[in-house]
């Protein structure tokens, strides 16, 4: 069972997503909050394996949040759901630390998927999303060859990576040591100048890498 937090203002959207979530056979909604501050108790108490986090919330918002929760747990995987996409919010969010980004127009059963996603490594973009992140990126690259300092091997990755492959994926595929595929995930986040695997397939699609 994938253990999940649901961090939401509004009752109703709790309501209502959570009944569907816990009718699935592998996802179990352990806790919900309607603020970041009991977002953050409930997160680092419970360990849940994914929180589904709003962005603007009374006490504390979504962002806030999601800083904290990294902060002390670096390994939280946090899927952002909001009804906005302006760059204010999106960019500031996954830079916080979150893991995927899905609004809140999304179905219910594309939240599962999302879900499931995350929870094996993948990293869940909404196409609007990645737009804007990609145009967010350009504006802020002064470096656009930054991806030629990496090995042929670390390409192979970062390809994989693009393609939402978590690392087990990766290692199967390459054949080679999870262990291995980690040390090189590492890497071409050093060598890109990002702060997390998000941010590398971001840049990988900005580039129009391995299209």
């Amino acid at each position: 069972m994938i253990s999940v937090l649901f961090v939401d203002d509004h009752e109703m959207v709790r309501i209502g997503v959570s009944a569907y979530l816990s009718a699935q056979p592998d996802i179990d909604v352990i806790a919900e909050a309607d603020d970041g501050t009991k977002a953050v108790k409930l997160a680092l108490d419970l360990r849940p394996d994914i929180i589904l986090m709003d962005l603007v919330m009374k006490e504390m918002d979504g962002i806030e949040a999601t800083k904290r929760i990294i902060n002390e747990w670096p390994q939280a995987k946090i899927i952002i759901v909001t009804s906005f996409l302006d760059d204010e919010k999106v960019y500031p969010a996954l830079e916080a630390g979150a893991t995927s980004y899905m609004l809140k127009t999304s179905k219910a059963s594309e939240i599962a998927k999302a879900i499931r996603a995350t929870y094996e490594g993948q990293t869940v973009l909404e196409p609007e999303v990645t737009g804007k992140l990609m145009s967010k990126m350009r504006k802020n690259s002064q470096a656009p060859v930054l991806h030629e300092q990496l090995t042929e091997r670390e390409k192979d990755v970062l390809r994989l990576m693009k393609q939402g492959k978590s690392n087990q994926e990766i290692a199967d595929e390459l054949y080679i040591a999870l262990k291995t595929v980690k040390v090189h995930v590492s890497n071409i986040l050093g060598k890109l100048d990002v702060h997390d695997r998000t941010q590398a397939v971001i840049y990988a699609f900005n580039q129009k890498l391995y299209e």
